[in-house]
Parts: C-alpha cells; sequence; structure tokens
C-alpha cells in the first residue's frame, strides 16, 4: 500500500484528512504526511485501513490497477 491508494480510497469515499483519520483510527497529521510523501505507509497503518474499509490483498491490486490506468490516462471503467 502507498500513499496514492490511501488519497484514491479517501477521495473515493468522499472524505476529507481528519474524517478518514477518525475511520482509521490515526491521527490527521499522519494521514497529510502520508499523503504528500513526508511519511511511508507503515504496516500498521496498511492493516488500520484494510480492516476500517474491509480490503483484501485482491482490492488492493485492483485499486493500483485503477490508479495505474489514470495516471497513464486511460479511463477507469472501460
Amino acid at each position: 500500500m502507498n500513499k496514492d491508494i490511501i488519497k484514491f480510497l479517501r477521495k473515493s469515499y468522499n472524505l476529507n484528512q481528519r474524517e478518514f483519520a477518525r475511520i482509521v483510527n490515526c491521527s490527521f497529521a499522519l494521514i497529510a504526511l502520508v499523503e504528500v510523501g513526508k511519511r511511508r505507509v507503515t504496516s500498521n497503518l496498511e492493516n488500520k485501513v484494510k480492516e476500517a474499509f474491509d480490503l483484501d490483498e485482491n482490492q488492493i491490486q485492483s485499486i493500483t490497477a485503477i490508479i495505474k490506468g489514470i495516471s497513464d490516462g486511460v479511463p477507469p471503467f472501460i
């Protein structure tokens, strides 16, 4: 899991950083720092995100593919 997945999830659920942090049970500052690349996604944070949003590895891989498609300029739901 990386910062792009964190930001994608947060925006997909239409949450601000504070709301996302509250759901994941971590600090707002951590989410803000992760999203700008000043902190990495630790295994602890990854586990909290997976639990809060009921995600498994296949779903994480799908989100990664969507993000890659978006960054490559390909519409995600063709």
